[in-house]
């Protein structure tokens, strides 16, 4: 299994999307759901905040108990939408991983003897059900995941912005040199992945070998 440091594979994204395209409302509901998070989640330590400045720290308790309602009700929300959403990038996950490896077996049970012949089993094993499983995450866990940070930052960011521009500036400065960091190991990690995923299908061709060949060695014995 070659390693290679190629950070990105366009063709290949392309050609796993196709198979989101028969679960597109699972998709887009996911995603709504995602904004909707990414919408609420800042909106609990804003009221936290209202609630300490207009009603404990002036000790007027009179709109404390509707503040209260108001958390609980968001809160009940949130994990309502939260556990729809895990619900559903859950189902877009497996379905594809269902597809993917339906795919796989049909273009597996057509191949040649001689294909057979000069790969082996364990690599097989390993593009069947280690690479598919990380393919399916990407799906229930980290496409959606990415998009719901990426909203949830920019909503907190507009949020701090807004309270006091000056000092979220000040925060932000290191994000430049972030950056720069994450490009930086994003090769080195994708190589160290590859290099991985090499050594388990190695093992997986070790085990399945070995163990294969235990019976072959007790009918001689």
């Amino acid at each position: 299994m070659a390693v290679t440091g190629e950070v990105y594979n366009t063709g290949l994204l392309r050609r796993i999307f196709q198979y989101v395209k028969p679960y597109r409302a699972v998709f887009i509901w996911s995603v709504i759901l995602t904004i909707l998070l990414a919408a609420i989640s800042p909106v609990r330590p804003l009221l936290i905040g209202y609630t300490l400045d207009k009603f404990i720290f002036t000790g007027n308790y009179s709109g404390l108990v509707s503040m209260t309602i108001l958390m609980v009700f968001l809160l009940i929300l949130q994990t309502i939408i939260q556990y729809s959403q895990t619900l559903l990038t859950n189902t877009l996950g497996q379905s594809v991983i269902r597809d993917l490896r339906v795919g796989v077996f049909n273009h597996i049970t057509k191949l040649r003897l001689k294909y057979f012949d000069k790969t082996p089993i364990g690599q097989l094993i390993t593009r069947t059900v280690s690479d598919l499983e990380t393919i399916a995450d990407i799906f229930s866990e980290g496409l959606i995941s990415m998009i719901g940070d990426s909203l949830q930052v920019i909503v907190i960011v507009g949020v701090m912005l807004y309270k006091d521009w000056q000092l979220t500036l000040v925060v932000l400065l290191p994000i430049p040199l972030l950056i720069v960091a994450t490009r930086k190991f994003q090769k080195a990690i994708k190589v160290a992945f590859q290099e991985v995923r090499a050594e388990v299908s190695n093992l997986n061709t070790f085990l399945q070998e070995h163990i294969s060949g235990v019976s072959i060695v007790q009918y001689f014995a």
